[in-house]
């Protein structure tokens, strides 16, 4: 996993979630729903970053992504077994390996791809994703899979120069976010 002074340092967003929790295909979602009209066959699917839907900043990013005319998703793939949102402080005896072996491709994509399908049923038909370290994982298999119309990953981890080689065959736009000193992105960054 891509661990840079970002990953253990950040800020706690102000504010109040505004969208709600609900069972998609027996998978616990979050939704945010714009205020206005919006293309109800469009969804920005929010793949979060190890913290899940526990974390406050990650349904508050979905709200902004609401606020500005996209029905938002963020599945619970994490299967309510974030990690805590103090485990990467100073002293924290939280064991990031050992939970990472627990939450494996095995483990979160059954329940990501239930939550899409939940949503095709429900007349979704064009999804954009948006993944957030552990999350930016899971972008580049949704576009592997022909699921996504794009993909934005912010600060990826778990990937390789293979994924990298693979996208690069796929015709799905892509965005990614990093930070500039990060050695798994120059390592990657090389393959582009």
């Amino acid at each position: 996993m891509s661990l840079c002074a970002a990953c253990i340092s950040g800020v706690r967003y102000e504010g109040t979630p505004t969208g709600e929790i609900i069972d998609i295909n027996g998978v616990k979602v979050y939704r945010a729903l714009p205020e206005k009209d919006y293309d109800k066959t469009k969804a920005v699917l929010f793949l979060t970053d190890v913290f899940g839907l526990s974390l406050e900043n990650n349904r508050l990013l979905a709200d902004d992504f609401a606020r500005n005319g996209y029905q938002t998703y963020a599945p619970d793939y994490l299967n309510g077994d974030d990690v805590p949102p103090d485990a990467l402080d100073p002293g924290s005896d939280f064991d990031l390996a050992a939970w990472l072996a627990k939450h494996g491709k095995e483990q979160t994509e059954p329940p990501l791809l239930a939550a899409i399908d939940g949503l095709k049923k429900q007349g979704i038909t064009a999804f954009g994703a948006t993944g957030y370290c552990f999350g930016g994982r899971y972008v580049f298999n949704l576009a592997y899979y022909g699921t996504t119309k794009v993909s934005v990953a912010s600060h990826p981890s778990l990937l390789t120069e293979d994924d990298v080689t693979e996208y690069a065959k796929t015709t799905i736009p892509l965005l990614i976010n990093s930070c500039e000193f990060d050695d798994q992105w120059l390592l990657l960054r090389s393959r582009l």
